[in-house]
C-alpha cells in the first residue's frame, strides 16, 4: 500500500510511468486502497444502507471496479458559489418553492451507503452520501397523482436528465452536498448535486438547479442523443438503440 512518503523505486524501463500513477495515486485523497466497506460493517445505525450494496456481487455487468473518483463532464465545468446557489421545484406540485443555500442547510439531514456506477464502465464502491432526502423535497413539494417522472435541471449550459418518479423516491436518493464526509467540489457537483444511486451515475445530476416533476417522459441531454431513458446497470441499460458515437469506455478509471 501507499502512504505519503513513500520511495518509488526504480523498476527500469516502466519506472516513470510507474512513477507517475503512483504519485497521481497519493495525490487523490478519495483514493481507496483497500476493499471496499460492507453493509455490515457500517456501524451508525443512522447510515441509510443502498439495497444493491447487499448483492453478493456489487459490481454489475461488464463494469470493473475503480478505486478513484473520476471525473467525467460533457462541457465546462461551472463554479457555483454556495451564497449564490438556488434550487427550483416545479411541475405537478400543489406547492412549488425555491431553496438557497442558508435553507437547504436547514433542512432535515440523512446519510447514505451506497456504490456508484458509471456508464462508462466503471463502479466506485462504498461511498458515503449527505444531504437532504428526496422524499423530503417530495414531501414539501406535494406531488400531485399525475406526476410520474423527474426531470433533474443543472447549471451547466441547461443539461438535464430524466428519470422515473419511483426511482427519484428510492429511499436511498438525495441531493447531495457532501461526500465521504467532505464537502463536493466543482468537478463532482459543488455545491449540489443528485445522487440516485439505483441507476447509472449520469442520471445523478451534477450542479442541481431544478426539480420538475412531470406527467410523462422528458429526455435530457444525454437521452436525446441515444442513452437510455431509464438507465438500471444490473439491466444493462446503457443506450436506447446503438452506442452513441460519444460513448467511451472505462473513462475516466
Amino acid at each position: 500500500m501507499l502512504v505519503p512518503g513513500t520511495a518509488i523505486q526504480d523498476a527500469g524501463p516502466v519506472s516513470l510511468l510507474t512513477e507517475k500513477i503512483a504519485r497521481r495515486m497519493l495525490q487523490d485523497d478519495k483514493y481507496q486502497a483497500g476493499e471496499p466497506a460492507l453493509p455490515e460493517e457500517i456501524s451508525d445505525a443512522e447510515i441509510i444502507i443502498s439495497s444493491d450494496t447487499r448483492r453478493e456481487n456489487r459490481i454489475p455487468p461488464n463494469q470493473v471496479r475503480t478505486r478513484k473518483w473520476p471525473v467525467l463532464q460533457a462541457g465546462v465545468i461551472p463554479v457555483i458559489e454556495p451564497e449564490s446557489w438556488s434550487l427550483e421545484v416545479t411541475g405537478l406540485v400543489e406547492h412549488p418553492f425555491q431553496l438557497n443555500w442558508a435553507q437547504f442547510k436547514e433542512m432535515s439531514r440523512v446519510r447514505v451507503f451506497s456504490d456508484f456506477h458509471c456508464v462508462t464502465r466503471w463502479s466506485r464502491l462504498g461511498n458515503v452520501w449527505e444531504g437532504v432526502s428526496t422524499a423530503e423535497i417530495a414531501q414539501r413539494a406535494g406531488i400531485r397523482p399525475e406526476a410520474k417522472f423527474v426531470v433533474a435541471h443543472a447549471f451547466d449550459d441547461s443539461w438535464s436528465t430524466n428519470l422515473p418518479l419511483e426511482q427519484f423516491l428510492s429511499p436511498d436518493a438525495l441531493l447531495v452536498d457532501l461526500h465521504d464526509g467532505e464537502p463536493l467540489t466543482a468537478d463532482h457537483g459543488a455545491p449540489v448535486r443528485l445522487v440516485v444511486p439505483l441507476l447509472y451515475a449520469w442520471k445523478s445530476a451534477k450542479w442541481l438547479k431544478g426539480i420538475e416533476f412531470v406527467a410523462e417522459d422528458k429526455p435530457g441531454y444525454w437521452e436525446r442523443v441515444g442513452y437510455h431513458h431509464h438507465g438500471d446497470p444490473w439491466k444493462e441499460e446503457r443506450f436506447e438503440g446503438d452506442q452513441p458515437d460519444s460513448y467511451s469506455d472505462n473513462a475516466g478509471i
